[in-house]
């Protein structure tokens, strides 16, 4: 039988009697925030119990987007109540990976402590005001204390499998849902341990309809659990603790990923039991990817690009990144960027309108393509930063010759960057070294050979004839102008097409004759333009190398 209220007010006093404020002293401790009409509070709250997947840059980027857009509040918690999986050092990384991907919190979690009025921002160091809440709903017949020990508990779901019946502490397998205040007080006399359940008001079979941003509405079972709130050492659970913590931090919309949909029907009741306003729901699809012909998840356990990690170490831009994420969250987005490719992200018009309930494609070519669009918008001065900067963690010799002379190095990355046309070579900045290394003569090699189309012995000629012509003060048509003549001269085609027409009339074509002195310069057939290279090696520079290459490309 039910405790009564004399008897639940005894009951919350023997397990919480030092606790003295109620949930409207809570409530006067984080007050209504006072911000503009249809202000969005988001919050975005990893668990520090692995890497950061990079599923989390979704609903992080959404829930930024639609603070910032708004005029509300971001803020960054971290959800520390599960002190057996947490990871040593994953909540720095939590903090620096967001910070690395330019999300700008409001409030929350630092490296440095937390900052803001509502916090604290880690649920570790909150238990007090969970233990408010706690008090009030077992006065009002909400919760109760259970000592069912793990045996008894494995026990009872042994029972229920071999009966066929879901799993979970309800009906007549809820043994302290009814204990009289006698029991418990003998229970607690003995000094043992025991848990803080929900007593659920669902029913078994019963349905709940609730509308979700994203999905519409969806229909889901009712909880009919009684569920663990605070653990033996007082933590509360997950569940518990985010309900509590929403509504006292004033968020409005709550997003996270699909798989948490199962937990949607306990949330609602929580909210429900305490009082408290219910947010908007925004449940992010799940990020799948194509496994041959057939579509799955992206998994934490087989997929490396699944870490946000593997995004820094291949030296992506941040915008990079962050521009791609926005293309699988708004449907929009890729025709608005093509029409403003300058424009900073902020100022796309994100919506929620335009985000697939069906769940988006990871693609890593995809990304590659967003990238070097980012990339070739980039000032040749913000490639060189970011490049130092990546390369100063993961290549310490590319990151000291760039530094050394910074005019040469970012007269490099000034190569192609037309703004009409601009050069797309670069994806990421692990490509820096072999798209630009030759720059440097540490790193200059001559590493590929000469294609069959330029005649066993030509090589020479042609480096030797470039060398009696090559002037640095030509302008590109006179340059070029030179190199067409060395071809002509020794029985290339002046054009492509003049070749094409007539192959056996040729030896080959202007391309072939340039490749020689390509390679002579750069150790490769391929290169950024080759007339803009030699401008930027300096005259010495090109002398030595078609010098030193001379006799040596066969």
């Amino acid at each position: 039988m039910a405790l009564n209220q004399e008897q639940r007010n005894i009951l919350a006093e023997l397990l919480y009697g030092n606790i003295t404020d109620t949930p409207q002293d809570a409530e006067r401790m984080f007050p209504v925030r006072d911000l503009p009409e249809g202000a969005k509070n988001t919050r975005i709250a990893p668990s520090p119990t692995g890497f950061v997947h990079f599923g989390n840059l979704f609903p992080a980027l959404t829930s930024e987007r639609l603070a910032h857009q708004s005029g509300g509040v971001f803020m960054l918690r971290i959800e520390d109540t599960d002190s057996l999986r947490e990871v040593e050092g994953a909540v720095e990384t939590i903090i620096s990976s967001f910070g690395y991907y330019g999300l700008k919190f409001d409030e929350g979690a630092t490296l440095d402590g937390d900052f803001g009025d509502y916090g604290p921002y880690r649920q570790s160091k909150r238990a007090f005001i969970y233990h408010i809440f706690a008090k009030d709903m077992i006065k009002r017949g909400y919760a109760y204390p259970c000592f069912c020990s793990k045996e008894e508990l494995e026990a009872i779901r042994a029972e229920q499998e071999q009966k066929k019946l879901i799993p979970g502490y309800y009906g007549e397998y809820a043994r302290f849902r009814d204990a009289s205040i006698e029991e418990i007080k003998e229970h607690l006399d003995r000094g043992e341990k025991w848990v803080l359940r929900l007593r659920s008001p669902g029913k078994q079979g019963g349905r709940i309809r609730v509308k979700d941003v994203i999905k519409g509405w969806v229909e889901l079972d009712e909880n009919f659990d009684d569920k663990v709130l605070l653990k033996s050492d007082g933590i509360p659970t997950y569940h518990f603790a985010h309900a509590v913590d929403d509504h006292l931090m004033r968020t409005t919309h709550v997003v996270r990923g699909e798989e948490w949909l199962p937990s949607l029907p306990f949330h609602i009741q929580l909210f429900e039991v305490l009082g408290f306003e219910l947010p908007y729901y925004v449940h992010i699809s799940q990020l799948m990817k194509l496994d041959g012909s057939s579509k799955r998840k992206l998994s934490k356990r087989h997929d490396p690009e699944a870490a946000l990690s593997y995004y820094e170490a291949k030296g992506y831009p941040a915008r990079s990144v962050r521009e791609y994420v926005m293309t699988l969250l708004n449907s929009n987005y890729e025709e608005w960027r093509a029409q403003n490719p300058t424009l900073p992200l902020e100022d796309f018009p994100f919506t929620t309108e335009k985000m697939s309930p069906s769940g988006a494609l990871f693609d890593l070519k995809k990304l590659d393509d967003v990238s070097k669009n980012t990339i070739a918008v980039m000032t040749a001065g913000e490639v060189c930063d970011e490049v130092i900067a990546w390369a100063e963690k993961y290549d310490p010799q590319l990151c000291a010759l760039l530094k050394a002379d910074r005019a040469f190095s970012e007269a490099i990355f000034a190569i192609g960057r037309d703004p009409v046309k601009p050069r797309k070579d670069l994806a990421s900045w692990d490509g820096v070294r072999d798209y630009a290394g030759f720059f440097f003569d540490e790193l200059y090699a001559i590493t590929e050979e000469l294609g069959e189309n330029v005649a066993s012995g030509d090589e020479d000629i042609i480096l030797k004839s470039f060398l009696e012509s090559y002037d640095p003060a030509d302008d590109q048509t006179a340059w070029f102008e030179k190199i067409t003549a060395i071809a002509v001269a020794n029985g290339y085609a002046a054009k492509p097409k003049e070749y094409k027409k007539a192959p056996d009339a040729f030896k080959g074509h202007v391309g072939d004759v340039s490749s020689v002195i390509r390679l002579a310069l750069s150790g490769k057939k391929n290169s950024p333009d080759m007339y803009a290279v030699m401008q930027v090696l300096g005259e010495a520079r090109v002398r030595e190398r078609i010098t030193a290459a001379i006799g040596r490309l066969r």
